[in-house]
């Protein structure tokens, strides 16, 4: 569900930058989340986050409440079109695994390795070859893009093992509510939006569904099965922005794209078929029961 609600984000993007500015969605859509996170938070009477999981949601918030939105409008605004991004940011699933490696203290075997670095290099030519041998301006911020994204989704997921996912976005939103909001304020004063049709659905699709409501299920399953193997399950997102992208956007899906998109799931998919060694168990999940004092040990 989450990657279903994540694939239109892109094509959504395309729609809000018919009259709006990319700092407008990048800034606003978080805004506008905040505000329905604020009131789902209150409605629920949800515990503050505990001290250092503070630290936990500002990567959150810098990873995909910030970072990611802000990055991937500027790409788009660029001239990167929602095919070419998608494709770039297929590699999405390998990042985050190796975010969710580096954070749960796996091993990973030579082979996952490999298979990451062969995406890298995949997904590396593609941008080469499409920007006439060099890079271009969008595909450096795609790339930004998918690493801080991957570090927000990682983070979100330890997260989700302690709280539920949904109060995991609700709180990142709220944490940098204070910058996002004065700041879409300026904005909207300053650039001179236009709030045209495609303005307008493009730009409420990825507040609420691509900023908030789709984190719900994103984090829930990646709390359920672990954040490596849910990264996985974004091996479906590529292919299926492709396929919006020339539906709704009417954009050429090529040759060269769609065998781009084909060689970033073979790479990730071979990275999930290669061994990773957990972490020694001595760090074991303990649920206090303050109505007799006994605490149960859980191992992971």
């Amino acid at each position: 569900m989450g990657v279903v609600v994540f694939s239109f984000s892109f094509p959504g993007t395309a729609f809000a930058l018919d009259g709006l500015d990319p700092y407008v969605i990048g800034i606003g859509r978080a805004a506008v989340a905040a505000a329905l996170a604020a009131v789902a938070l209150l409605a629920a009477r949800a515990p503050l986050p505990r001290g250092r999981q503070w630290a936990g949601l500002a990567a959150v918030a810098g990873g995909v409440v910030l970072g990611f939105p802000v990055l991937s409008s500027l790409a788009l605004d660029r001239g990167a079109s929602s095919a070419h991004s998608a494709v770039i940011i297929g590699l999405l699933p390998a990042a985050t695994a190796v975010m969710a490696v580096l954070r749960a203290g796996e091993r990973p075997s030579r082979g996952f390795w490999l298979a990451s670095g062969a995406g890298a290099a995949w997904i590396t030519g593609f941008a080469f070859v499409r920007g006439a041998g060099h890079f271009t301006v969008a595909d450096l911020l795609l790339f930004a893009a998918l690493v801080v994204c991957a570090i927000g989704y990682a983070e979100g997921g330890r997260l989700a093992r302690e709280m539920p996912g949904w109060r995991v976005i609700s709180w990142a939103l709220v944490l940098v509510a204070p910058l996002t909001v004065p700041v879409t304020c300026w904005l909207l004063a300053t650039t001179g939006p236009q709030w045209t049709g495609r303005a307008v659905t493009g730009f409420v699709y990825v507040s609420v569904g691509s900023m908030y409501l789709g984190f719900f299920a994103w984090y829930a399953g990646m709390a359920k099965i672990g954040i490596a193997p849910a990264s996985q399950v974004q091996l479906a997102q590529p292919i299926l922005t492709l396929l919006w992208s020339g539906l709704v956007l009417d954009e050429l899906i090529d040759a060269t794209t769609g065998l781009a998109a084909l060689g970033v799931l073979v790479c990730v998919a071979l990275t999930q078929r290669t061994r990773v060694r957990r972490a020694p168990a001595a760090l074991a999940s303990c649920d206090t029961f303050p109505h007799d004092g006994r605490v149960s040990v859980t191992k992971p």
